[in-house]
């Protein structure tokens, strides 16, 4: 996994992140020939159309915990609702049976992250792939986030980005930032004790939250911008964590 992220390398600022996240799950999937893809948490909102899967040549499920999540899934996509921490118990559960399991946005909602990465590894086929994108603490933007009670982390969210209010198409959910670290050297011991041992973390800093904000949003772009060349991992504010199973 280090390998191929070093031959692609990606920009340090998050927003290379949010435009080739999809182009990169394509592009580990033609590499390593992973076609049965499983979004987690996918919901209201896959990565991926019906057609835009085809198109890739890719078979391609969405998870959620939320059955009423899946029942807004657009059309003609598969779906799979069970609970990536849980005891996968649920009949929607077929246990080394994808390819490539991916999220977005989705692991700081997650109340016990390291069994969830337990869950993909086993849920994953034999030499398969998992990539999980998600924010960082501590980020100064998401550690205020963390921090707050959410009455008043939801009312500035919704705030600034007035789609993400409730009823609307990316409603704002509880943050709980479990593992959400950029740290390698954090992270890595807890994906090898889930069972994996070629395990890359990519990290990114900046962010848009400060956009329409004039002279905040330089100062912030200048901060990120030092602690992305000194590799400073406290401060990340998002990153990938991939993983590939074992094929033994």
């Amino acid at each position: 996994m280090a390998e191929y992220f070093d031959r692609i390398a990606p920009d340090w600022h998050s927003q290379w992140a949010w435009d080739n996240y999809e182009p990169t799950i394509l592009a580990l999937a033609r590499q390593f020939g992973l076609r049965r893809i499983c979004e987690i948490g996918g919901g209201r909102d896959p990565l991926f159309t019906r057609e835009q899967a085809g198109a890739a040549g890719i078979e391609f499920i969405v998870n959620d915990i939320d059955a009423g999540e899946l029942a807004l899934t657009p059309p003609g996509l598969k779906t799979a609702c069970f609970d990536i921490s849980g005891d996968l118990s649920e009949p929607d559960v077929a246990r080394g049976s994808y390819d490539m399991m991916v999220s977005r946005m989705v692991f700081e909602h997650i109340d016990g992250v390291e069994q969830a990465w337990r869950n993909i590894h086993a849920l994953l086929a034999p030499g398969g792939v998992a990539l999980a994108f998600f924010p960082t603490l501590w980020a100064p933007v998401f550690a205020l986030n963390h921090i707050l009670p959410e009455t008043a982390s939801r009312a500035i969210v919704h705030a600034l980005f007035p789609a993400r209010r409730d009823g609307g198409g990316d409603p704002k959910f509880p943050a709980l930032y479990d593992w959400c670290r950029g740290n390698p050297a954090l992270l890595t011991p807890m994906l090898n004790r889930a069972g994996f041992t070629d395990v890359h973390i990519q990290r990114f800093w900046g962010h848009g939250y400060f956009d329409r904000m004039p002279g905040l949003k330089q100062l912030d772009h200048a901060f990120n911008a030092l602690a992305a060349r000194t590799g400073w991992s406290f401060v990340t504010t998002y990153a990938y964590a991939v993983v590939r199973k074992d094929r033994g």
